[in-house]
């Protein structure tokens, strides 16, 4: 997993997003053992504290858990998973609706240049986009 950093949230937050992503795109499949803490950390460049404290979070949200002698495992409940990825993708939408406002675009204008981007994306790769 290619780990990336910004100065704009704290380094904890950022390693939970990052996981939870890994886990909604399957980098980390459902039911699937978790490197060590040791060993994330290590990878992702952090202090191990650092990644303790992230995946207990990501644990207090259900999307992992441990078991004792064996370390921790990606929840296999799907609709857990399911519900991680809508909400990072709210979140996605919240920033980049938040983003465009700003800029002074209106709701209807933002659907347009969407769907135009999509459309063209989709043109770009064959496909017929939106």
């Amino acid at each position: 997993m290619k780990w990336q950093f910004s100065n704009d949230a704290p380094i904890y937050t950022q390693l939970i997003e990052q996981i939870k992503v890994g886990i909604v795109v399957g980098a980390f499949p459902p039911g699937e053992r978790l490197p060590s803490v040791r060993d994330l950390a290590t990878e992702a460049g952090v202090n191990p504290n650092t990644m303790q404290r992230a995946l207990a979070e990501l644990e207090r949200d259900g999307l992992v858990f441990s078991q004792r002698t064996a370390g921790r495992f990606v929840t296999e409940d799907k609709t857990m998973i399911e519900k991680a990825k809508r909400g990072l993708a709210e979140r996605h939408i919240k920033t980049f609706l938040a983003a465009m406002l700003r800029l002074g675009y209106q709701p209807e204008d933002i659907v347009t240049l969407l769907r135009q981007e999509t459309s063209e994306e989709g043109s770009a790769n064959g496909g017929s986009g939106m």
